[in-house]
C-alpha cells in the first residue's frame, strides 16, 4: 500500500488554502489558480481536516452518480492537481488527506474566533480583520449539504466572535471599534438578540443614550413585526438599568 505522502521536505516554500474568494492557492507570493473540476475536492479535505475514505469523499462530491463512475471521477480530479503542480493531496488506496504543510484560511480564522470565545485572546487578535465578511458567508452560491453545514458552523462561531470582539473593545476604551464590530454581527443577523445586546452595549459605553434607545426601539420593531414577540426583559433591563425611557416617541 501506498503510504500517505506528507510535508514536501525542508526548505520548501509553504503552501496555502484559500478558500475566502476562491478556492485558490497560494505558494509564496505565487497565485496558483485551482483546476475547476478539483475545487470541491481542496474544499472538503480542508473543512473535514482529517483523513476521508475515498468512497466517502467520491460520494460526496458526486452523490448522482454510481460508485463506479464518482471513483473514476476522484481519480480525474487527483491527476489534474498534479498536472497543475499542485501537490497538496497526500493519498493512499483508501484515504486522502490534506497535506500537513498546507495552511488554510479558514483554518486560521476558526482559531482566532475561538481564542476570542474562550476569552484567551492575544493581544495581536484584537484587530477586525478584513476577511469578516468572507468569513460570515463562506463559499457562497456552493449548496453541497456538507459545504452549508461548514458554512453555518462558521457564521456561528464569527458572530460569537464579534460580540466577544466588541466587548474587548469597549472595556479597553476603543469604542468605535466596539461599535463596527457589533454593527457587524447585526447586519449579519439582525434578529439575534445577542448581537443587538453588544450594539446596544457598545453605545453605553460610549455614553450614547439616544443611539442605545434607537437601535433598541429598532430591534423591538423588527422582531414584533417578524416574530410577533418583544425583546427580552434581560435587552430591556439594559435600557432600564441606564434609565432610558421606554415611552418615547421612538418607540412607538
Amino acid at each position: 500500500m501506498e503510504t500517505l505522502s506528507r510535508g514536501s521536505g525542508p526548505g520548501s516554500v509553504a503552501s496555502q488554502l484559500h478558500l475566502f474568494g476562491g478556492p485558490y492557492v497560494t505558494v509564496g507570493a505565487e497565485r496558483r489558480e485551482v483546476p475547476e473540476g478539483s475545487k470541491r475536492l481542496l474544499a472538503l479535505l480542508a473543512l473535514r481536516r482529517t483523513r476521508v475514505e475515498r468512497s466517502c469523499a467520491a460520494g460526496l462530491l458526486w452523490p448522482v452518480v454510481d460508485e463506479r463512475r464518482a471513483a473514476g471521477n476522484l481519480r480525474s480530479v487527483l491527476w489534474r492537481l498534479r498536472t497543475a503542480g499542485l501537490d497538496l493531496v497526500g493519498t493512499d488506496q483508501l484515504s486522502l488527506v490534506l497535506r500537513d504543510d498546507v495552511a488554510v484560511d479558514v483554518h486560521a480564522v476558526n482559531e482566532w474566533a475561538y481564542r476570542l470565545v474562550c476569552d484567551s485572546a492575544r493581544v495581536e487578535d484584537l484587530t477586525l480583520r478584513p476577511w469578516v465578511d468572507a468569513a460570515l458567508d463562506l463559499l457562497p452560491g456552493w449548496y453541497d449539504d456538507w459545504v452549508i453545514f461548514e458554512r453555518e458552523r462558521l457564521r456561528h462561531r464569527m458572530l460569537h466572535a464579534l460580540e466577544a470582539l466588541s466587548r474587548e473593545f469597549c472595556a479597553v476604551g476603543r469604542f468605535a471599534e466596539g461599535l463596527e464590530a457589533a454593527m457587524l454581527a447585526v447586519s449579519a443577523d439582525p434578529m439575534r438578540e445577542s448581537a443587538q445586546r453588544v450594539l446596544i452595549e457598545a453605545h453605553l459605553s460610549e455614553g450614547n443614550l439616544g443611539e442605545a434607545g434607537r437601535a433598541f426601539a429598532a430591534f423591538r420593531r423588527l422582531i414584533l413585526r417578524d416574530l410577533g414577540v418583544p425583546p427580552s426583559p434581560a435587552l430591556t433591563g439594559l435600557l432600564t438599568a441606564a434609565r432610558i425611557p421606554l415611552h418615547a416617541d421612538h418607540f412607538a
